[in-house]
C-alpha cells in the first residue's frame, strides 16, 4: 500500500463544478521535462492506415505502410491509426456512454470509488507522498482482460449499457491490437507473431482508463496529467474531438498532438522499446488542461501476463546492436516501484 494514499473529499470535477480554485497541490512544479507549455506546436505525428495491414491482398500498399510505421515508431513512438474498422458513429456512441457516467451525480459514482492503495475504480490516481502533484482529472480503472480478473463491483451499471458497451470495446481493442502487433514485428522483418504472443494471449492484460480532464481556471500552472512514459506493450487512445491537450516529447521539446475526430492514437511503451532492443521509442507525454473546455480520453493499455519474462528479442541484438536492456518480468509492478522512489523504470534496466 502506498503510504499516504487517499482519496479526494472532492473530485476534480466536483471541484470544476463548484468553481473552486485548483489547491496547492495540484500546482505544476518544473521537472527534467521542461516547463509547461500550453500552446507548443503541432506534432506532425505519423498518420497510418492499418487497414493495409488486415488484408494480404495488399501487399504492395502493406510495404509502404510498414515503412511509415517503422520510421513513425523509431523517430515519434507513436502513431495515429485510421481505417481501423470502427466506425465514427461507434466511436461516438463509446464517447456519450463514458460521458453518461461522468455526468451522474457524486454520490452515485461513490459506489465505484477505488480502495485506498488500489488503483483499480473511479477517482483519483494513488498518492504515494505529501509532496506528490497531484493530476487535474477523474478516471475510471478497470481491468478488463482476462475477463476472470474482473472487478465487477467497479464497473458502474450506470449508464445501463456501459458494460455491455465496454465489453464490445475491450474485444475490438483486442483484435486491432493482434494486428498492429504483428504489423510491428514485419517492420522489423521478424516473424508475424513475435511480439503478439507476449500481450494478446487469454492471459495477458488489458486494462482501461476512462478519464475526464474537467475545464481549470489556471491551464497555465495545472497539469490534467503528469510527463511520463507508459509501462505497457502499446497503449490504444480515443482521443475527445472537440479540444486538444494530449502532448509528445520529441528531442526536448514538447508538442501537442493534433485530434483527428476518427483516429486512435498509438502510443508504444516501454516493454516494446525493450523487446525492440530500444529501436522503437517509449515517447514521454503528458496531458495539459483548458481554462474553457473539458475533455475526456479513453486509453486502452496492453500488458503481458506478469508472470511473462520480457526482453530484446534475440535477432535484435548483435554487435552492432549490442542488448541495451535486462530481462524483465512483472514490468508494471516493477515500474510502480520505481515511479515511488523517483527512478525512471527504462533506465533502471539497463545493462
Amino acid at each position: 500500500m502506498a503510504a499516504g494514499d487517499s482519496l479526494p473529499a472532492k473530485t476534480a470535477q466536483q471541484m470544476a463544478i463548484d468553481g473552486d480554485q485548483p489547491s496547492s497541490k495540484y500546482i505544476f512544479k518544473n521537472t527534467k521535462f521542461g516547463p509547461l507549455e500550453t500552446t507548443p506546436p503541432f506534432a506532425p505525428v505519423p498518420i497510418i492506415d492499418i487497414g493495409r495491414f488486415f488484408s494480404s491482398s495488399e501487399q504492395d500498399n502493406q510495404q509502404t505502410e510498414l515503412a511509415k510505421l517503422r520510421s513513425a515508431l523509431t523517430n515519434w513512438g507513436c502513431f495515429q491509426a485510421v481505417n481501423h474498422g470502427l466506425s465514427d458513429s461507434y466511436l461516438d456512441n463509446l464517447r456519450q456512454v463514458i460521458k453518461q457516467f461522468f455526468d451522474i451525480p457524486l454520490d452515485e459514482k461513490r459506489k465505484y470509488f477505488r480502495e485506498t492503495g488500489s488503483v483499480e475504480g473511479y477517482g483519483n490516481d494513488m498518492i504515494y507522498s505529501e509532496n506528490q502533484v497531484q493530476d487535474w482529472c477523474d478516471r475510471l480503472f478497470l481491468r478488463l482482460l482476462p475477463e476472470d480478473q474482473r472487478k465487477l463491483r467497479f464497473w458502474p451499471q450506470k449508464p445501463s449499457n456501459f458494460r455491455e458497451t465496454i465489453n464490445d470495446y475491450t474485444m475490438k481493442i483486442k483484435s486491432i491490437s493482434v494486428v498492429i502487433f504483428e504489423a510491428m514485428a514485419k517492420s522489423l522483418n521478424l516473424e508475424e507473431n513475435c511480439f503478439s504472443k507476449h500481450f494478446t494471449e487469454e492471459q495477458d492484460v488489458l486494462q482501461g482508463r476512462f478519464i475526464l480532464y474537467p475545464p481549470c481556471p489556471t491551464p497555465d500552472q495545472v497539469l490534467g496529467l503528469k510527463a511520463h512514459s507508459d509501462r505497457s506493450g502499446i497503449t490504444l487512445l480515443l482521443q475527445d474531438p472537440g479540444v486538444e491537450g494530449l502532448q509528445v516529447l520529441n528531442d526536448g521539446k514538447w508538442y501537442m498532438v493534433p485530434v483527428i475526430r476518427d483516429a486512435i492514437f498509438v502510443n508504444l511503451g516501454d516493454q516494446m522499446q525493450i523487446m525492440s532492443n530500444g529501436i522503437f521509442k517509449s515517447p514521454v507525454h503528458r496531458v495539459v488542461t483548458n481554462k474553457g473546455k473539458g475533455r475526456m480520453s479513453v486509453a486502452m493499455f496492453t500488458e503481458p501476463d506478469p508472470s511473462k519474462e520480457i526482453g530484446p528479442v534475440d535477432v535484435l541484438v548483435d554487435n552492432k546492436r549490442p542488448r541495451v536492456y535486462k530481462t524483465v518480468k512483472n514490468y508494471a509492478v516493477f515500474n510502480h516501484e520505481c515511479f515511488q522512489k523517483g527512478i525512471i523504470a527504462l533506465d533502471a534496466v539497463k545493462i
